[in-house]
């Protein structure tokens, strides 16, 4: 989603920077749309309430400024919804249809509202729907390609407006008038041309910019692409290239015609550039990506670039950061000249080229965050210039800038099969860089569609390793979005798949985390056996400090289930585990669970002693949480036993403790290696 004024199918100047006073002709379009927002529905002339929001629709071919018309009427009619303006896509810029639950994940993450990963379609487009129950707001729905698409984000609100942008008519939603868009008028077409030559060399041969605009059709894309080829030949006058497009008769559109007579006249290094950025993912791209892509430095692709936008075959996204997108009614052009002009093999390299920028852009992202790792100091000083981040808040606002591409890139990657290797290796990283910069929370949305891609290439490819890895990554989210049953299905796929893969540390996550799903239905015999399983597995090879924390959770599974002296004798083996360990932390967090079950055993005296003990360790480990925790406890058991001096002295030094202790920054709590691991053959990753 973008803010951007900018229309993708180009009637706005790619040069204008203040989108008012600058649109150009529409004024009846304009007119009869705001008309159509006042004009009463069928629902209300039948002295109905409108259950749902107003639709407007904005049909055109791509090119003929449907979004810039649908983008001026929301600049018009803007201040009417206080509840804000939201935008999304419903289209890739090759035309292929952008998933529901896609397009009202990211409206969601507009309004701030919650969207748990991984949640079905029909879960997202109702959270929508409730978010946006209470609000006036206005939709901007570009580029539908369907009618499903919209009816299943409309909100069930009358108050709220969706202006939507399609080819054509949206059959199938009611009361809905499209604005059928045609060529601009060709005194609009005109001064639009005007804009990139200038008022002299329209003066000078008035009738040929006017025939120049009729031979554009009057699409606004056309216009724009044909003032940019003047704009970049001063001597050349307006009837050279009308004469040129006069004599053109080739196939297509206007606008692929006149995109192809500017692709031709460019010099040969960047007509290549232009054609491959048709590979740009999401139709999005930056300097590093067109400079991977052309095989050039990212000056000169930046230079390349900032020429395209100046002569509008590019829009800048208009961010702090350089990013360009490729009009829609340009892309499918670009492919087709990519695919007369490039061999296979070409294009194939071309891709590699720019997942492993990608990877490595990825790489020092995520270095820069590891200010007290010496190693990934020294990776990242060994980095070109170019790859590097002056700082980790630079480093952030790329990954936030550009995670739309990013994501697109490894959906992209993993479609096209031929690249696996690379896909893997761009998904693990960007998994991390994710983690790194946003925390496992914040990402979850993300890195639950990334593990799906992991799995599918972990499937094709026949890899049960990082099937198990990518299956338990899943199971992990779902189990943190409360889908405990799917959760404990992925666990026990990645079991099978651990065991295939002989992979001791995946079948050993994967019986703790069976359990652990087990624990949180309810199913107490299960889990204890499960974490038994799994604590055989660590006895067998070694692993005491795993083997004592599994000792901790078969006590919790039987403290549930009521068999305090099961509980008892497995807490205390956890003590002893993590006593030989040395883990002091984990000892008293197991003295102080150990005194719980006794406390609830009626074993009152021997808790007291337990939680005494409990609270010596946590002292030496400086958990003043715990500690604090402690003290209420015994608080609380003193005035059990009716001795209220002591429970007030307890309760006293908690609260000391409390108010000394400064709030945990939840960015460093979050933590959870692994939900966020994802395998890989390679040793650099």
């Amino acid at each position: 989603m973008t803010d951007q004024a900018v229309d993708p199918d180009g009637v706005r100047s790619p040069r204008d920077a203040a989108p008012e006073g600058r649109f150009l002709g529409r004024a009846r379009e304009l007119k009869e749309l705001r008309a159509d927002i006042e004009r009463a529905g069928l629902d209300t002339l039948s002295g109905r309430k409108a259950p749902r929001a107003r639709v407007l629709l904005v049909a055109g071919r791509p090119g003929s400024g449907r979004t810039a018309l649908a983008e001026e009427l929301v600049r018009q009619v803007a201040d009417r919804y206080p509840g804000g303006v939201l935008r999304t896509r419903l289209s890739e810029p090759d035309g292929t249809r952008v998933p529901v639950g896609r397009a009202a994940r990211e409206l969601l993450g507009a309004l701030e509202e919650p969207a748990p990963a991984g949640a079905p379609e029909d879960d997202l487009t109702e959270a929508l729907r409730t978010a946006l129950a209470g609000r006036r707001a206005l939709l901007l729905l570009d580029d539908a390609a369907d009618a499903e698409q919209v009816d299943a984000l409309l909100p069930d609100n009358p108050d709220c407006l969706a202006v939507t942008v399609s080819p054509g008519p949206l059959t199938g939603i009611a009361d809905v008038r499209p604005c059928t868009l045609g060529g601009l008028d060709t005194k609009s077409g005109v001064e639009l041309l005007s804009r990139f030559t200038g008022s002299v060399r329209i003066t000078v041969d008035p009738r040929a910019a006017e025939r120049l605009a009729e031979q554009c059709q009057g699409q606004p894309a056309a216009l724009v692409l044909a003032g940019g080829w003047l704009a970049a030949r001063p001597q050349a006058a307006v009837a050279d290239l009308a004469k040129q497009l006069h004599t053109d008769t080739g196939q297509g559109t206007v606008v692929g015609r006149v995109a192809r007579l500017v692709h031709d006249s460019l010099p040969a290094a960047a007509a290549r550039m232009l054609r491959l950025l048709a590979l740009a993912p999401g139709g999005l791209t930056d300097p590093h990506t067109a400079a991977a892509l052309a095989g050039c430095s990212v000056e000169a692709a930046r230079t390349t670039l900032d020429g395209f936008a100046a002569h509008g075959l590019l829009h800048s996204v208009g961010t702090a950061l350089p990013q360009y997108r490729v009009p829609c009614c340009l892309h499918p052009v670009l492919h087709d000249l990519a695919q007369a002009h490039e061999r296979p093999g070409e294009l194939q390299l071309a891709r590699a080229r720019m997942l492993e920028r990608t990877v490595r852009l990825l790489q020092s992202c995520r270095a820069i965050t590891e200010t007290d790792s010496p190693q990934a100091h020294e990776k990242l000083l060994g980095m070109p210039r170019a790859l590097r981040f002056p700082s980790p808040r630079a480093a952030a606002d790329w990954l936030r800038l550009r995670r739309p591409a990013l994501l697109a890139a490894a959906r992209l990657a993993v479609a096209d099969g031929e690249l696996d290797t690379l896909a893997r290796r761009l998904m693990s990283q960007l998994v991390r860089a994710l983690v790194a910069h946003f925390g496992t929370q914040a990402a979850a949305s993300d890195l639950y569609d990334i593990h799906g891609l992991v799995l599918d290439v972990a499937e094709r490819r026949g890899l049960p390793r990082e099937r198990a890895a990518a299956l338990l990554n899943l199971g992990d989210l779902d189990a943190h979005t409360g889908r405990t049953a799917d959760a404990l299905a992925r666990y026990r796929a990645a079991l099978d798949a651990g065991r295939e893969a002989n992979d001791p540390y995946a079948t050993g996550r994967a019986m703790e985390s069976v359990g652990g799903a087990h624990l949180e239905l309810g199913d107490y015999d299960r889990a204890a056996d499960w974490f038994g399983r799994a604590l055989t597995e660590r006895l067998a090879r070694g692993e005491r400090p795993e083997a004592a924390r599994l000792y901790g959770r078969i006590g919790a599974a039987h403290t549930y289930a009521g068999r305090y002296g099961e509980a008892l004798r497995n807490w205390r083996a956890a003590v002893a585990g993590h006593r030989r360990n040395g883990d002091v932390a984990a000892q008293a967090r197991a003295l102080s669970e150990l005194a719980r079950v006794q406390e609830y055993a009626g074993r009152l005296d021997e808790s007291l002693r337990t939680c005494r003990e409990a609270v010596e360790w946590a002292r030496r480990a400086e958990d003043t949480r715990l500690q604090a925790a402690l003290h209420l406890r015994l608080a609380d058991s003193f005035e059990h036993l009716g001795d209220p001096a002591s429970a007030a002295l307890h309760r006293g030094a908690a609260e000391r403790m409390l108010a000394e202790e400064a709030p945990e920054d939840d960015s460093e709590a979050e933590h959870d290696d692994n939900a966020c691991e994802i395998r890989s053959a390679s040793a650099e990753d």
